[in-house]
């Protein structure tokens, strides 16, 4: 019976089956980034025993800072002070260097690791052998190399005579190592940081930080054995941690935290953990747009079978039969909604993340359907049907046989319950599309402002060198590549700019003058590099190839106003007063316009550019960018013939990544991006859900008062009183949902101020774009009722009255 009446009336079925597959699908959607980034536990032994290890510093008249970085020989005094109750394991963050696999090069995710955390963690090899305690004993001794299942599979097939072979790995900190693989990690293991997977674990006692005993290059993760208090370990590292300070003679105090680490640490946790706060607050907002949506549908069609229910129930039908019933078409629409919605997330979220994900460095995210999901999925296939069902269910148990039989009308609450529909329906959709709004604008704003320098037609080479290299041999291939057809400038640098990595000075002082607290970014470069990039002077000249450094500087206008507001910079001198700049002597010979340095967030900071050839003739990093400008707006078409090209040159210069400028700056609003795009969907997902939902609510207004209309223009109604009469409730109710919409919305703006950049909820641009979509989209759903009525034959229609 219930399956006859949805396909009686299949246009409003589908309806209501299309806002539910909508409102589910974002909602499971939803759930699944949160459980792929948050909440899948890592697959080793008994992930609820495993804690990350962080700590409180208390300086002396400071506030208390956290830090979750550890230095090692601290990580080994704490490892055996708990030997007993926990295992304790150091591991870095995953890091991108250039790996070499015979005569091909490629880059790669490296993690340094504990000896013994893949027998900590209970995993067993796909392939030969996993690290033991016994390959991190001694720094730089033991060059081994466990490779993840998927980097097996994508790069080697498969191959079971992997093991034994070797590759160089390459950063510009260490150089180039030889290691050999010695086994390969079980599926699904590819790291303790969700959404970056590691493609090569490596001992951590080949850190590159090992003979700086004072660094913190890792993060301790704490692995409880059985029957373990937390309490009780955490004690043990505290006293621990202040023997060690106090042997050292450190001054500031140290209160060490504990931290459920089932799913893993990473700083993508951290960064997004409020974005899909507000990716779930708007997949429930949908989500209670479509069951608002599907009330109302079924309200109407209930209304419109009062005739019929009140018939029923003269010849004896159960009211509690007839709620049966509508209960029935509920749980099948809610049956046909949730697997129209399953589909819907399981095609989304890979379609997203391909879309806002940087190809050189893509987020890896595991999207397996778990038991999580599963249960959230089937709870909503549950719950939602109640939603709508039961209120629907409700009011037909309260149809009065002779008012309706006699009037051919239900309930009179009914029309009053649908208004209020109307009314949440056209809040929660203020609330959606005013997010989307801040979310686009905020995009919009932060990748369309001026970085300072042109972009366009740039391409990056990352070089890696085995060891320090003279700045003539950057010259010789600089000076090579100027004569490829096609390729219009060619410069050097430490590092592209906008691609994270900065160095700064603590303080330097200016022409003698007491240092200041104000750092200073340094960045060294070689001549032409600004011109290549674009930046402008605004007094002073380039650097040339005789200047030295240190020596030559070429400071921005930040610069010229913290340090030189009595005039021009031009002449002047200054030197670091501290580390390694300590007595390093600079003169400016140039003044440049302000250019974004490391992300596109902040202004530009005080920037002194200096030569990247030393006074030693030596450049000074193993490594650098090469800046390559073209002279097609395809700059990557060159990509792989200069790859090709540079170590030719010189075989030492190995190519690491390649990226354009554009693409570096675009991977700095990632975040922004997934918002905006996200944000656009479900406001558009609202707005869709809350016309079907008018359209529906107003032609069932017209059906319900055809009489009225009828008598109405036969007493010489016009047809523009007509259009209001009937529209003049349901736009009401709209316009009181859009105020309090508004102050939902903007009291609600409050918590994602961190995720905005330089727009305001109350701007008038803002809150115009969800007042515009929502007039427009109710004078369209309203346009088919209002023609309706105006068209009706109130001869025909009283006569058949």
């Amino acid at each position: 019976m219930a399956w006859r009446r949805l396909l009686a009336n299949k246009v409003t079925s589908a309806a209501a089956i299309l806002s539910l597959a909508i409102g589910i699908g974002a909602s499971i959607a939803a759930f699944r980034l949160v459980d792929a980034l948050l909440l899948q536990p890592l697959p080793i032994a008994a992930p609820e025993r495993l804690y990350a290890l962080s700590h409180y510093e208390f300086e002396p008249n400071s506030d208390a800072s956290r830090h979750d970085n550890w230095q090692y020989p601290l990580f080994r005094e704490m490892r055996s002070a708990v030997a007993s109750q926990a295992a304790l394991i150091a591991i870095s963050e995953a890091e991108r260097v250039e790996i070499q696999h015979g005569q091909e090069f490629e880059r790669g995710q490296v993690q340094y690791v504990s000896g013994d955390m893949f027998e900590v963690f209970g995993l067993r090899p796909s392939a030969g052998r996993l690290l033991t305690r016994n390959d991190d004993l001694k720094a730089g001794a033991h060059p081994l190399a466990v490779i993840s299942h998927d980097y097996w599979s994508q790069r080697f097939a498969q191959d079971p005579h992997v093991v034994g072979r070797t590759f160089r790995a390459a950063n510009n900190l260490t150089g180039t190592r030889v290691y050999q693989i010695v086994g390969v990690a079980p599926i699904g293991f590819i790291g303790t940081e969700p959404g970056t997977g590691v493609d090569i674990f490596l001992p951590a006692m080949m850190h590159w930080g090992m003979p700086f005993p004072t660094w913190s290059p890792f993060k301790i993760f704490v692995h409880l054995n059985r029957d373990v208090s937390a309490a009780m370990v955490r004690e043990r590292l505290e006293v621990a941690v202040h023997a060690f300070d106090e042997s050292r003679g450190e001054g500031s105090r140290r209160m060490v935290e504990m931290t459920p680490a089932s799913a893993g640490v990473s700083a993508m946790q951290k960064s997004y953990r409020p974005s899909l706060a507000v990716l779930g607050a708007l997949a429930l907002v949908v989500l209670l747009i479509a069951c608002a949506n599907v009330a109302n549908l079924m309200e109407a069609r209930a209304m419109a079978r009062s005739h019929e229910m009140a018939i029923r129930v003269s010849l004896g039908a159960s009211r509690w039969r007839l709620s049966r019933l509508i209960l029935i078409e509920a749980a099948l629409i809610g049956l046909g909604g949730s697997v129209g919605g399953w589909w819907f997330a399981q095609w989304s979220i890979p379609f997203v993340l391909l879309n806002v994900n940087p190809p050189d460095n893509p987020v890896r995210l595991s999207l397996a359907i778990d038991w999580r999901v599963l249960v959230f999925a089937g709870g909503l296939a549950l719950v939602v049907p109640l939603l709508f069902g039961v209120p629907s269910a409700l009011q037909g148990s309260l149809i009065r046989p002779v008012e309706a039989i006699g009037s051919g009308n239900g309930p009179r609450s009914h029309g009053r319950w649908m208004g209020i529909a109307v009314a949440i329906q056209t809040a929660y959709c203020f609330i959606a599309l005013h997010a989307a709004a801040l979310f686009v604008f905020s995009f919009d704003r932060l990748s369309g402002q001026s970085t300072g320098f042109s972009p366009e037609r740039v391409v990056v080479f990352d070089i890696v060198n085995p060891e320090n290299q003279p700045s003539s041999r950057w010259d010789q291939v600089a000076d090579r590549l100027r004569v490829v057809p096609g390729i219009e400038a060619v410069a050097y640098a430490d590092w592209p700019l906008l691609d994270g990595r900065s160095f700064k000075s603590d303080a330097i002082s200016m022409n003698g003058q007491p240092p200041s607290d104000v750092a200073v970014s340094f960045i060294n470069v070689s001549p032409g590099w600004l011109d290549t990039m674009k930046i402008s002077f605004a007094a002073g000249r380039d650097f040339r190839a005789s200047d030295l450094s240190p020596g030559a500087a070429i400071v921005n206008e930040a610069f010229a106003v913290q340090f030189s507001q009595d005039g021009s910079p031009l002449g002047k001198w200054f030197e670091g007063t501290s580390g390694w700049m300590r007595g390093q002597r600079f003169q400016i010979v140039g003044l440049v316009r302000n250019a974004r340095y490391r992300d596109i967030r902040h202004s530009a900071p005080p920037v002194a550019y200096t030569p990247f050839r030393r006074i030693d003739a030596k450049g000074t990093m193993q490594g650098g960018a090469l800046v390559v400008r073209t002279a097609t707006p395809n700059s990557l078409a060159f990509a792989a013939a200069l790859r090709r090209e540079i170590p030719r040159i010189r075989p030492e210069f190995r190519v690491g990544n390649i990226r354009t400028q554009q693409g570096l700056i675009e991977s700095q609003s990632i975040r922004e991006r997934l918002l905006a795009m996200l944000a656009r969907f479900f406001g558009l997902a609202a707005l869709i859900l809350v016309g079907v939902g008018l359209y529906g609510v107003l032609n069932h207004l017209v059906v319900q008062r055809r009489r009225e209309i009828g008598i109405r223009m036969a007493l010489g109604a016009q047809r523009k009183d007509l259009a209001i009469r009937v529209t003049a409730h349901t736009f009401s109710m709209i316009f009181v949902g859009a105020l309090a919409g508004l102050a939902l919305s903007t009291v609600a703006a409050r918590y994602i101020e961190s995720l905005l950049y330089q727009v305001h909820p109350t701007e008038l641009s803002v809150i115009s774009v969800p007042s515009l979509a929502i007039l427009g989209t109710a004078l369209f759903a309203a346009l088919p009722a209002v023609v309706r009525a105006v068209k009706l034959d109130p001869v025909a229609l009283l006569r058949t009255e």
